[in-house]
């Protein structure tokens, strides 16, 4: 969130601070981050105001790196003590928000093929229907490299999420 135009100007690579829909190999695919999407999580979104402000980030970037670091590590562990069971489980079609984000996009915006995400922290691919069954799409969440060495791969028209040792048992999908 913090990177400002670091990537660009040491890697040279192009940071997008808010979800992008772009075509590769004629797919459609609706990506970002996943942070602050859809309904609820409230308190989360009035944070990334506070993140996303240039005084703010100024603000800490005058700070000496270990007060800055060491803030940051406070609220990074203080938010996943709050959000622990939530992150940890699957909550069920209904109650997933990346889930209904999408399905509310698919009402105004049909034409995506797939939904990529990362911030919920489960490996999750799911189907989207929108309520009125005119739209159609696959919601593929990351996961997390570290637990569930998960990663997806677009061949062709095809986008899947897959394990990097075989074991996708632990990838969430419908019964």
């Amino acid at each position: 969130m913090w990177v400002r135009n670091y990537f660009s100007q040491e890697l040279n690579l192009t940071t997008y601070f808010e979800p992008i829909t772009i075509e590769r190999n004629g797919v459609r695919i609706h990506l970002g981050h996943g942070d602050g999407l859809g309904p609820g999580d409230e308190g989360y979104k009035r944070l990334k105001l506070i993140f996303r402000n240039p005084l703010c980030q100024w603000l800490f970037g005058i700070l000496p790196p270990q007060i800055g670091l060491g803030l940051a590590e406070y609220f990074s562990q203080k938010s996943r003590a709050q959000t622990a069971d939530r992150e940890e489980h699957f909550l069920g079609e209904d109650k997933e928000w990346l889930i209904s984000y999408c399905r509310d996009y698919l009402e105004t915006q049909p034409l995506v093929d797939y939904f990529l995400f990362g911030h919920r922290h489960l490996p999750i691919d799911w189907p989207i229907k929108t309520k009125n069954g005119q739209g159609q799409a696959r919601y593929i969440n990351l996961g997390d490299w570290i637990r569930y060495d998960t990663y997806a791969v677009l061949e062709g028209t095809s986008l899947q999420l897959k394990a990097y040792q075989k074991d996708e048992q632990r990838i969430i999908r419908p019964q």
